[in-house]
């Protein structure tokens, strides 16, 4: 033995190899038993823990300086990540900020802002709903804050949104969604611009998470149902502001390795993977907020995903009140919100039958439906055996209220889903409008938000849509917003070229392409585009003209930079091919200095781009953009928007605020209306754009362009925010669900009884009604310029007038016959015969001129009945 050491003098043989490899190997050590420390903090810093676990600081600027004067390089190097930088500040730190009084004077600041905030009364009530009683909002993803990759894009980041607000409103509203074991990729460019997918294990200990406990104190799992086993989710709290987040995880130790994974990843995997997502998602979402002790009188599924909780809330009303499927399905139904996002029938998820049953079949099959009776709830035509299974569609027939993102999208969702509904009108087809918005509060820079509160009061942080809040606004001086912006695009040009430099220094290619000081200029007009890669948002529309678009970025006097961001989903290879090119472009001699690429995009790097940019450049081919936020985040910090007019764009562009690329006009050839948007492009920036941002006053500002500006923040921020959709869906979709919803579940389910009873009914006599004659006061052909009167003879057999509604539905007549719908009136009971005919009259004035016509429309009659035209029972005259 070695005398110092104790070591063996001399290698010891082994198989294959000799000691000395063994000794020089790494040997892991692994933990007997692994558990959460909190760090001590000295007792002037308390406050401090209170706050770094609630989200609430990612919409108050002031917390957010405060961490980072705790340690800037350190807030920095966390992501963000408040609780990390605690765990992670050596003691010494800690002391030293204890006896710091500019600092303990900050932090009282922020610790009495929040403590306000959550003490504050609700702005919005509904009745029907309390602490239990709950609106609970299911997504796939959410997206709070960049430390915390939770999510994707646009869907996540609206879903976080409506969190926040929801907090700001007051309203009894719970998140529910799934903790991913490494969430979402992150994107790296390769030396060729081609995206690489990196994935990273989401510490939850360095994360504002708790495990959800029973009463007795214990962690929960809930177990859903798989085909010969149960799956365990653990469940997890996140408290934003007001609002808990309930997210679930399958990596409980009891659960088999393959099920483990199945929240490994969000959009990872393969259909099967999705399907068990869903399952977890929708029915453990359900039980989880059931073993959490909430009983929710409103559950809103954002998109399809959770489409299952519909199903799971029937089964529990059949369990608990021995209810048929009818009776438990009706107040589950109205007391139900969905929300479509889809603008394409590509962008649907579907289930080939086989799968369903397979995950599902056991569980239907105990709630006694067959296949038909289960499966037909997500088929467009119920009878056909080989239509695969849509969540979508099962959301649809699942939900009392059901909306698109923007009125525009309206239009396109009504087309897109008419054949559930084949015996009305596409234009009558029951989903409404509710336009998406932004958190402004989470939005807006700090500076810029430090200028509103000067111009305008605190106010726009939690009644953004109050009637005149920002009237204020249009009394700054265009110097001092003009300031304000410089200073943001400042700081964008700064990042940008940081990045950039690093990410060249990564690749090798910093000798190639020069250095990125010299890229940008952060003078010089820029341009952002950054959102999901997806072909029909046509990223490379911009360089159809690449010469042209020379011109227009390296004019001396009038220098024009782009900056782009965005991911492909990892396997849709034709959008990483769209990266590929605008990363090729930017390497060319003549876009080096002018266009910029920038990877990981993230909510950080969104929101530094929303920020920093003059304009956002939105090009998706009309009208496949449901809604889009990118562009009213930028309009809210100054930002104005150069759009094609879809989704938000379509309903807020005015002229003098932004610019309309291509107007309105749509081809049915793509590659024709590529044409005409890219000259359209190339025609704004040369005429209207450059020419508007450089023209300035002698003290150099470009009194035009600010004054576009205040106007632009003064016309759409008090409109397309969160506030004003969240306070949409209390007063259209989660007010009226709540009333239906306690009212149908009174006195042991007795009103759902008695309407399931009375459908039934009715659907077996519709077909014996009879419509005997109608008369108008108009004659063959005649013109008209007074009100219109109407008579209509029907014969209900076995039914009675008051189960039935019988309008004038009126309009713009079309050579084919129909009628464009402009409006429908009541028809009222004027006279019945004995043998039971009965006399309807109304009276309409139309607005259309030239050729209108009329037609007689009946639907069911009942006073819980949610909403007649969703039953499909519609006869015309």
């Amino acid at each position: 033995m070695h005398p110092e050491c104790g070591q063996p003098s001399e290698p010891l043989p082994a198989p294959g190899r000799n000691w000395q490899d063994r000794y020089n190997e790494r040997m892991p050590v692994r933990a007997t038993r692994i558990f959460h420390v909190e760090p001590a903090l000295p007792a002037p810093l308390e406050p401090l823990r209170d706050i770094v676990m609630n989200l609430w600081w990612t919409w108050n600027t002031d917390a957010v300086e405060l961490f980072s004067r705790i340690d800037d390089a350190r807030w920095e190097s966390t992501s963000h990540n408040p609780v990390r930088l605690l765990q992670t500040l050596p003691r010494e730190d800690l002391e030293r900020l204890a006896n710091d009084q500019e600092f303990l004077a900050h932090l009282s600041r922020v610790s009495d802002a929040f403590r306000s905030y959550m003490a504050r009364p609700p702005i919005t009530t509904i009745e029907g709903t309390d602490e239990r009683a709950v609106i609970a909002y299911f997504s796939l993803e959410f997206a709070l804050t960049e430390s915390m990759p939770n999510y994707s894009g646009g869907l996540g980041v609206l879903a976080g949104d409506h969190l926040k607000s929801a907090s700001d409103l007051g309203i009894p509203l719970v998140g529910v969604g799934l903790l991913y074991q490494q969430g979402y990729f992150q994107q790296v460019l390769g030396p060729d611009g081609w995206q690489r997918e990196e994935y990273y294990v989401i510490d939850v200990d360095a994360q504002p998470l708790r495990r959800a406990r029973d009463g007795d104190g214990a962690a929960l799992s809930v177990a859903i149902p798989f085909e010969g086993r149960d799956v365990l989710a653990d469940v997890w709290r996140l408290e934003v502001g007001k609002t808990t987040l309930v997210l679930l995880d399958t990596m409980n130790e009891r659960n088999w390795p393959a099920d483990r994974e199945i929240t490994g990843r969000l959009y990872g995997g393969d259909i099967e993977t999705r399907i068990q997502q869903e399952m977890v998602l929708g029915i453990g979402g359900i039980r989880a907020l059931g073993a959490m002790g909430y009983r929710p009188a409103v559950c809103h599924m954002n998109e399809g995903h959770s489409a299952l909780l519909g199903v799971d809330r029937i089964r529990t009303l059949m369990e608990e009140h021995g209810a048929s499927f009818e009776e438990a399905r009706l107040p589950v139904t109205a007391g139900t919100v969905f929300t479509t996002h889809t603008a394409v029938a590509a962008g649907i998820d579907l289930f080939p039958p086989e799968l369903m049953h397979k995950y599902l079949g056991h569980y239907y099959t105990a709630m006694g439906l067959d296949d038909q009776g289960f499966m037909g709830l997500g088929r467009t035509h119920p009878e056909d055996e080989h239509e695969p299974f849509s969540m979508a569609l099962l959301g649809l027939h699942l939900s009392g209220y059901r909306n698109g993102v923007s009125k525009l999208h309206q239009t396109v969702s009504q087309r897109l889903w008419d054949a559930a509904w084949p015996k009305l009108p596409t234009e009558q087809v029951p989903i409404d409008a509710i336009t998406n918005g932004v958190h402004l509060p989470t939005w807006v820079s700090h500076d810029m938000a430090q200028l509103f509160d000067r111009a305008i009061g605190p106010s726009w942080r939690d009644e953004p849509n109050r009637a005149g809040a920002w009237d204020g606004l249009l009394d700054v001086p265009e110097a001092e917003i003009w300031a304000t912006h410089e200073w943001q695009r400042g700081r964008l040009v700064e990042r940008a070229r940081a990045q950039a430099k690093d990410a060249a220094a990564r690749l090798g290619t910093l000798s190639i392409h020069g250095p990125a000081k010299h890229a940008l200029d952060p003078r010089a007009l820029t341009i952002g585009f950054a959102r999901r890669f997806a072909s029909y948002k046509r990223a490379t529309l911009l360089f159809r003209d690449p010469e042209r678009l020379a011109r227009i970025v390296n004019d001396p006097e009038r220098p024009v930079q782009f900056i782009f961001a965005g991911k492909a989903h990892p396997r849709d290879e034709p959008a990483k091919q769209l990266i590929r090119e605008v990363v090729q472009f930017s390497r060319r001699p003549e876009f080096r200095d002018r266009l910029m690429v920038l990877e990981r995009y993230d909510v950080e790097l969104a929101r530094a781009l929303v920020r920093g940019c003059d304009v956002w450049l939105n090009t998706p081919l009309r009208p496949l953009e449901a809604s889009g936020t990118s562009g009213m985040k930028a309009a809210a910090n100054g930002g104005l928007n150069l759009s094609v007019l879809d989704g938000w764009w379509a309903e807020a562009y005015q002229p003098g605020l932004g610019w309309a690329v291509g107007r309105d006009r749509t081809d049915d050839d793509p590659e024709v209306q590529d044409v005409f948007d890219s000259e359209s492009i190339y025609d704004l920036l040369e005429n209207e754009v450059v020419p508007l941002f450089y023209e300035r006053g002698e003290d150099g500002v470009p009194y035009g362009w600010a004054q576009m500006m205040k106007r632009s923040i003064h016309a759409f921020a008090p409109t397309f925010n969160t506030s004003r959709m969240v306070q949409g869906y209390v007063d259209k979709a989660y007010a009226p669900a709540a009333r239906s919803w306690k009212r149908l579940c009174e006195q042991g389910l007795t009103p759902a009884r008695e309407l399931a009873s009375w459908t039934q009914r009715v659907m077996d006599s519709w077909d014996s009604i009879k419509i005997l004659a109608i008369e108008d006061s108009t004659g063959e052909g005649a013109t008209t310029d007074r009100p219109i009167t109407v008579s209509v003879e029907v014969h209900f057999g076995p039914l009675s007038p008051g189960d039935v509604l019988i309008e004038v539905v009126f309009g713009r007549a079309l050579t084919s016959g129909e009628i464009q719908v402009e409006g429908s009136v009541p028809m009222t009971l004027v006279g019945q015969g004995e043998d039971g005919t009965c006399r309807y009259a109304a009276e309409f004035v139309s607005d259309a001129g030239g050729a209108v016509g009329y037609t007689i429309r009946l639907m069911p009659s009942h006073p819980d009945l949610h909403n007649p035209l969703a039953s499909g029972l519609v006869r015309w005259a």
